[in-house]
């Protein structure tokens, strides 16, 4: 099996405000407060949906599954004390298509969130992670 390593880096940019990203690659930016760009927990809540719904999208399309609409709501719970990560992680995916049915999205849904995605592999494995699905 091949292993990969991926290289990224983070600038500072004043205050709590970064930009990070691959080596000569497009730049993601962060706020440590929250009110330039969005803060590195809820990019992280999005890394995962992003990842999951990556994964979905490809997964329903080798399905002949033609996605007219795929949104995911994110919550994340946190700890009060510090470290304040997440504890537990709600998605709710509310996806329509030509040819899709629950079965089909729970499916796609499942596979993604339990078997492919990378970013959500890569949380700490006792985060609750739940998914809700929605078919239009």
């Amino acid at each position: 099996m091949t292993q990969e390593t991926k290289h990224a880096t983070l600038e500072w940019l004043g205050d709590l405000r970064f930009a990070t990203g691959a080596v000569d690659g497009p730049k993601l930016f962060l706020d440590g407060d929250g009110a330039a760009a969005p803060g590195p927990m809820i990019a992280l809540l999005g890394a995962a949906a992003g990842c999951s719904a990556a994964d979905v999208v490809l997964i329903l399309q080798k399905k002949q599954v033609k996605l007219t609409r795929l949104t995911v709501e994110i919550a994340g719970l946190r700890r009060e004390q510090a470290p304040k990560r997440y504890l537990a992680i709600a998605l709710v995916w509310r996806l329509a298509g030509e040819g899709l049915d629950e079965t089909k999205a729970r499916h796609a849904v499942e596979l993604s969130v339990e078997k492919y995605c990378s970013v959500m592999a890569s949380l700490a494995p006792d985060i609750k992670i739940t998914n809700e699905v929605h078919v239009a």
